[in-house]
């Protein structure tokens, strides 16, 4: 029953993102808020489905990749809409949308068979640990999109290279205020996954930290994320420093969450 609306969500993020797409041709509000209501119908769907899914389980269903994708483009999706309630973002949704609907594809060709939890995973710190890992993972992807219209505004701007799409984009000032909350939210949510994923291991494991390759990587890109929130709040970082860093912290995020289950493996290789 979890796919059926799965499935529902899909084909609405899907009609969500041919919106926002022709909103960038044509400009109408009627087009902006068709996509705005898609997206709010899918984003319904998709939760009841992950709800669905809990009951149908007996346990979060965040455990493989199937479910890690799903829930990763449910919090990209609940983040967008967040932003998109504060700050005049709908022309974001072009690039958001799209993403969004190509994890939730991803997500729906991956293996989604309900399996018995492996004993390491049988704990309730399962909820805890990945919804606020993939609910920073979320917010920095968020980041990441912002990071690069800044940079491609700045540089049209520079080179008086004005296009029309840019003149409805939020300004600058705007987007490294976006880039400020999403690092406000971002850091806090991936400091409390690391710390709790931390407990989990001394639980599951006997140690609190054991080097495996995706704690290694979720160290380093902690520590990007810190340097970057230091130095904007100690020596005033802005604009083009803050976006290189957040698209920096980014790579690191997604080397973190898929090339260390790919290429390396390890402990938490199940996801």
């Amino acid at each position: 029953m979890n796919r059926f609306f799965l499935y529902i969500a899909l084909i609405a993020y899907l009609a969500s993102t041919l919106s926002f797409l022709f909103y960038v041709i044509r400009n109408k509000n009627l087009i902006e808020k068709t996509a705005h209501y898609l997206l709010i119908l899918g984003f319904i769907c998709h939760i009841t489905a992950i709800v669905v899914r809990f009951f149908e389980a007996g346990y979060t269903p965040i455990t493989n990749l199937h479910e890690s994708l799903s829930f990763f483009a449910l919090c990209l999706a609940g983040f967008f809409i967040y932003l998109k309630g504060i700050y005049k973002t709908g022309i974001l949704g072009a690039i958001v949308l799209p993403a969004i609907s190509v994890l939730v594809v991803w997500s729906n060709i991956l293996p989604s068979e309900i399996k018995p939890l492996p004993p390491a995973l049988n704990s309730y710190w399962l909820p805890i640990h990945t919804f606020f890992c993939f609910a920073g993972n979320a917010v920095f992807l968020m980041s990441f999109f912002i990071s690069v219209f800044y940079l491609i505004m700045e540089r049209s701007i520079k080179q008086k290279k004005i296009m029309s799409i840019i003149n409805r984009m939020p300004s600058l000032e705007t987007l490294d205020r976006i880039n400020y909350i999403c690092i406000s939210y971002g850091f806090p949510f991936l400091t409390i996954g690391i710390i709790s994923g931390s407990i989990w291991a001394k639980v599951a494991w006997g140690a609190y930290w054991s080097w495996d390759p995706k704690e290694t990587w979720s160290l380093i890109t902690w520590i990007v994320y810190a340097i970057l929130l230091h130095n904007r709040l100690a020596i005033g970082w802005r604009g083009k420093k803050t976006a290189y860093m957040m698209i920096l912290g980014f790579f690191s995020i997604l080397f973190t969450f898929i090339g260390v289950n790919f290429f390396i493996g390890g402990l938490h290789s199940y996801l």
